[in-house]
């Protein structure tokens, strides 16, 4: 008898074997092809960034060259003679800096507090849709933004920056600026819409953060007799820190390469600016946008190229910025 069962698991043996054995190529083979489309999506993104870099820098290179002003120091922008080109991005950085800084300040408070109620206030009956309708804010179309800035909101804001430069003037922010408080189109009022434009950016990614506190922090922090604020404080706010670094930074992206919004919200002005809420200007994507009548000859088109490549710069350095702040973050 026990030599039939030594038989009988002799016997099984193999067969117990073959279907691994089968399985094993087969699954190799799988792992190599998701790691080669792995790898070659990574590369595909890696090089697009890189062929765009050096598509605007080869086509930058001859304008910089025959620029007659200093590119980095001037407040000109004329590129209306080839022969005689005169451009600088000083006022275009300062306007969009500013405009986008500003829209910072106002929307990450707000979103922020949007996302804590959201998470740890609000019922679940009133949070869903009150995020669903965060959320269709994004939605929007620029130029309905735009026209909401010109329209409803400049007229509502112009005596909050008559009070803010009769009374605060003496700082460089709430100085006179370039154009007339009045018109309602300054930076002060692209900000503002620009805040409600990332808003949702902002609110989404730190609701998700903070949803994400593990549950056994929350629990802990409750049992040692903490009020809801000291939970928030002591537990979900350093816990999404990071979250909301990345969240911020998001927005800012969003807010320094808007087009339409701030091209139809300011109003020029033929003085150049003094780094004051008050001032009009272009930034550098609405004045591109601009001037895209002009794009038929090779060196007054590489001079808004340029500009762009500015701004294709600038964004990289915010991305790389908030990267390592919220790696900083993580890692305290």
């Amino acid at each position: 008898m026990s030599e039939l069962n030594d038989d009988v698991s002799l016997t099984k043996e193999p067969s117990d074997k073959e279907p691994s054995t089968a399985r094993q190529p087969h699954s190799q083979r799988a792992e190599t092809i998701f790691r080669s489309l792995a790898v070659a999506s990574g590369a595909i993104i890696v090089a697009s960034i890189a062929l765009i870099a050096l598509f605007l820098l080869i086509r930058a290179v001859p304008s910089l060259r025959a620029d007659n002003a200093n590119f980095f120091t001037s407040t000109e922008f004329s590129t209306t003679d080839a022969d005689n080109l005169r451009f600088g991005i000083k006022d275009l950085f300062m306007v969009t800096v500013l405009s986008s800084v500003f829209a910072l300040v106002i929307a990450v408070p707000i979103g922020i507090g949007i996302a804590l109620f959201l998470t740890h206030y609000a019922p679940k009956a009133m949070a869903r849709p009150f995020a669903t309708l965060v959320d269709l804010l994004a939605a929007v179309p620029s130029i309905v933004f735009g026209l909401w800035g010109v329209l409803v909101l400049a007229p509502k804001l112009e005596p909050v920056q008559t009070f803010l430069n009769d009374n605060l003037g003496w700082f460089f922010l709430f100085s006179d600026g370039n154009v007339s408080i009045g018109g309602g189109g300054t930076i002060f009022t692209a900000g503002v819409v620009l805040a409600v434009m990332i808003l949702p950016i902002i609110t989404s990614v730190s609701r998700e953060v903070f949803n994400l506190t593990p549950r056994a922090h929350i629990e802990a922090a409750q049992a040692l007799g903490a009020t809801k604020w000291e939970v928030v404080r002591m537990t979900v706010l350093p816990y999404g820190r990071s979250g909301v670094i990345a969240g911020s930074m998001l927005g800012l992206g969003r807010a320094l390469g808007e087009t339409i919004a701030v091209l139809v919200v300011l109003r020029t002005s033929a003085q150049a600016g003094g780094w004051s809420l008050f001032d009009g200007g272009y930034t550098f994507a609405s004045k591109i946008a601009s001037a895209a009548s002009e794009f038929s000859s090779p060196l007054p088109t590489g001079a808004y190229i340029a500009a762009g490549f500015v701004l294709f710069a600038l964004t990289f350095v915010v991305n790389a910025l908030a990267r390592l702040a919220a790696g900083g973050k993580v890692n305290s």
